[in-house]
């Protein structure tokens, strides 16, 4: 057993001994999570009993990987922005394409974005990419704090040294360059974007974290919302409430289901009388055709070599469906029928994210459902992409106030500020076939350091 397996088994073991078995910890913990707002939709963010650890080996290689990825992320944007031919590819639509060519007023495509990682002890595999400001960072570090100081992680650390990733200081200083490079002079007025549901009573949690995060470091924060913000006279605002800076959670995509291109924060971010972060050119990223290109050799070749190494060891080949034909390992073949006859290592996946539409995995498909799905992909703008095997963990998880053992796929976010690498947060779900789960959150991610 590896010394991190055993970690996790001893850890285990000590949860159902004495004197934590009886799960009074468990119970307070959940009840300051609630204090905390750590809570999305009424319950707490993190139904799990125990961290995930990462080793420090581990760690350090998924930041090597990822600020690679990065970098050849943000050249190929900036090689669409420049070409239409390959911007083309993206498969934006014409409004998305509007909002991409106007300059934000600061350099970064991105200044807060976030990787998808399947992170084991085999090959690291980068599966999607996020502009966006994962809960993590808003939730993550009052998790880490609440769980580092909880009497059954008190008593590991006794045994094994346990260290802590990021935090959000990074989030903070990175918006605020930003803001300084888009011309600001002095702390912005910051209105964190919110979509508010229908149904929705109050301001969702991890908003009123964002805020208290941008007010710790002297600025004015309130969360504002797209329907009721106003541009007049050069000035957006909410009621009497003037934003210099807008803290975008909202997608593009989302965005333009409800508003169109006469929106005031439109207007406002074309006449460069706000700062957006991340600014709608970033939505780029949101694209998974951007793996498409990442993995064409005919636009990589010049990239450099770390570079090109992160792709080839990291990346699943991804190509947009369509038929045409395409290259797989070195050979050209007809992308539709090489789809069809190798179905059990594929999976197809909407462009956009925020698609409501669904993904396909082959290997859970017959043949006939396969080809439906094909069908389909070809009518809409879909990926498809070589099969990346989810890793799955054991974790103790607070199930109506029972301590349960349940099997859950674990993903690994590696959240990056201006391009770097500070901290990663841990997404942990059940699987299930219809895709939803009940047992789904965060979890506070550890280095585990090794025997104290």
């Amino acid at each position: 057993m590896t010394q991190l397996g055993e970690a996790v088994a001893r850890f285990h073991k000590l949860i159902e001994s004495d004197p934590f078995k009886n799960l009074e910890w468990a119970l307070a913990l959940r009840d300051r999570m609630i204090a905390g707002n750590l809570t999305s939709a009424g319950r707490p963010i993190c139904p799990f009993l125990r961290p995930h650890f990462i080793s420090r080996r581990r760690y350090a290689a998924l930041v090597k990987a990822s600020e690679a990825l990065l970098s050849a992320m943000d050249r190929i944007k900036q090689m669409a922005l420049a070409n239409p031919a390959l911007l083309n590819r993206m498969e934006l639509l014409p409004a998305e394409k509007m909002l991409a060519s106007i300059d934000p007023g600061y350099p970064f495509l991105t200044v807060t974005s976030l990787l998808d990682a399947h992170l084991n002890s085999g090959p690291l595999r980068f599966v999607n990419y996020d502009a966006d400001t994962a809960p993590g960072v808003a939730f993550g570090a009052a998790l880490d704090e609440l769980f580092f100081n909880c009497p059954p992680v008190k008593q590991f650390r006794r045994q094994y040294k346990l260290s802590r990733v990021g935090g959000t200081k990074h989030l903070v200083s990175s918006v605020l360059q930003a803001y300084k490079l888009y011309g600001g002079k002095q702390k912005p007025r910051v209105g964190v974007l919110e979509f508010r549901q229908a149904f929705q009573a109050s301001e969702a949690s991890e908003y009123l974290l964002l805020c208290e995060l941008f007010r710790k470091e002297g600025c004015v924060a309130e969360i504002v919302s797209p329907d009721q913000i106003e541009y007049r006279n050069g000035v957006l605002r909410q009621g009497d409430f003037v934003i210099d800076l807008v803290f975008r959670r909202v997608k593009v995509q989302e965005f333009l289901l409800r508003f169109d291109l006469s929106h005031p924060l439109v207007r406002a971010y074309q006449d460069r009388a706000v700062c957006v972060v991340n600014s709608f050119r970033s939505e780029l990223a949101h694209k998974r055709a951007i793996f498409d290109l990442l993995t064409d050799e005919t636009i990589t070749s010049g990239f450099p070599a770390a570079e090109r190494r992160a792709i080839r060891d990291h990346v699943p080949w991804t190509r947009m469906v369509s038929e045409s034909k395409a290259k797989y390992q070195g050979r050209t073949v007809d992308l539709t029928d090489f789809i069809l006859k190798n179905r059990e290592k594929l999976v197809l996946k909407p462009n956009d994210e925020t698609s409501e539409e669904h993904a396909y995995q082959g290997w859970l498909l017959d043949n006939l459902g396969w080809e439906r799905a094909l069908r389909l992909a070809l009518r809409r703008p879909y990926v498809v992409q070589e099969r990346v095997e989810p890793v799955r963990e054991v974790f103790p998880v607070l199930f109506y106030g029972e301590l349960q053992m349940r099997e859950v796929d674990v993903d690994v976010h590696p959240l990056a500020f201006l391009g770097k690498v500070q901290g990663c947060a841990s997404w942990l779900s059940e699987p299930v076939s219809g895709g939803f789960s009940s047992i789904a959150g965060l979890a506070p991610t550890f280095i585990l350091e090794g025997n104290n």
